[in-house]
């Protein structure tokens, strides 16, 4: 089947839920089996998985990529092509860059290959990851070198921010509405922590892709009726951080600026790979060996993947797919002829991985 057909089939499928997630597993998996590719299907806690190997050699490269989305509206899931592009939901982010892995696998496993070739395919990364990709880490299917075919206009990103959320829970003294100096208000307590957490030094630091960290005030409540000082208040924050800024440092660095309460709610790592690696040279003449006109560029992610659960156990993890826009927006779409370059870019990469 070609590129397009494959992901036009996968896109009509509304993977937002767990069932239809796994139902594009189960389709994946005999897509491949048809085709001489023999995988396994790993369920945990009700969310699939499926992988599969190919090849030999002490080195094994990992192919990662999640077929769930966020939701949309239906017309989303009526996949549209104009002008070289694929529109709808999943076009991008990221079912055309499991198209790319899954075709470059098939085709791979014919060919004397020096390393093994692992295929990862999973369905909760919009929500985090922790059922699949965290398993299969925590499960031993790791390599040497791991690609996630997230929407990157087919450059490396070799880094994406941390993210840490918390809780900030700050106290006040109840009064009336209309003595407001007889009390003391809460939520204008958590704005003074909010506005010191902002102004931290160590979440203004700057890497080579980041101006600084950030910090999205995404939750609030406090107060329960128009006339009485709130006496309570809870924030919670977003904190994207720069990777080779210390987590722990900066929660505690928030805790001794503030006045309210910190609790952790999770604090997942950043991606951090050195653009000497030379798993990155390589990856840079595959690139330039399918497109000379390439102009590459090593950059940076801002959002998370799930590159993040290899980096945590030191493996070098990094982020490359096709060209698109759009993402999680009602105009997302794919470069159609990205999809074939960026199936091109892993074949011989994969031929070459060593």
């Amino acid at each position: 089947m070609d590129s397009v057909c494959l992901l036009k089939e996968l896109i009509k499928v509304d993977s937002s839920t767990i069932e239809a997630a796994n139902q594009l597993i189960d389709y994946s998996a005999e897509y491949l089996k048809a085709r001489g590719i023999s995988g396994e299907i790993l369920d945990n806690n009700g969310y699939k998985s499926y992988v599969a190997t190919i090849g030999e050699g002490e080195k094994t490269l990992i192919f990662n990529g999640h077929l769930d989305v966020v939701s949309g509206k239906p017309h989303l899931f009526e996949p549209i092509e104009k002008d070289g592009k694929l529109f709808g939901r999943g076009t991008a982010d990221m079912k055309s860059g499991c198209v790319a892995m899954m075709q470059a696998f098939i085709k791979l496993k014919d060919i004397k290959l020096g390393c093994k070739i692992m295929l990862q395919l999973v369905t909760d990364e919009e929500i985090g990851g922790f059922n699949c990709a965290k398993f299969l880490v925590e499960e031993g299917y790791t390599g040497d070198f791991v690609i996630c075919t997230e929407p990157t206009q087919l450059q490396p990103s070799t880094q994406s921010k941390g993210m840490i959320k918390l809780d900030v829970s700050t106290k006040g003294i109840a009064a009336h509405g209309s003595r407001p100096w007889e009390g003391d208000n809460a939520i204008e307590n958590a704005f003074e922590d909010f506005k010191a957490i902002e102004s931290l030094p160590i979440l203004n630091e700057s890497s080579d892709f980041y101006k600084s960290s950030t910090v999205n005030l995404a939750l609030i409540k406090g107060g329960d009726i128009y006339n009485r000082v709130p006496d309570s208040c809870v924030m919670g924050l977003d904190i994207r951080y720069v990777p080779h800024v210390n987590p722990e440092q900066i929660v505690e660095d928030i805790k001794k600026s503030i006045e309210g309460d910190v609790e952790i709610v999770t604090m997942e790592p950043g991606v951090l790979v050195k653009a000497d690696h030379p798993f990155i040279g390589q990856l840079k003449n595959s690139i330039e060996s399918v497109m000379p006109e390439h102009d590459v560029k090593i950059m940076g992610q801002h959002g998370g993947s799930d590159a993040r659960f290899f980096a945590s156990k030191g493996i070098p993890a990094i982020e490359m797919g096709p060209k698109g826009d759009y993402w999680h927006g009602d105009g997302e779409y794919v470069d159609i002829q990205s999809i074939y370059q960026l199936e091109d870019i892993l074949k011989d990469f994969a031929k070459n991985f060593n």
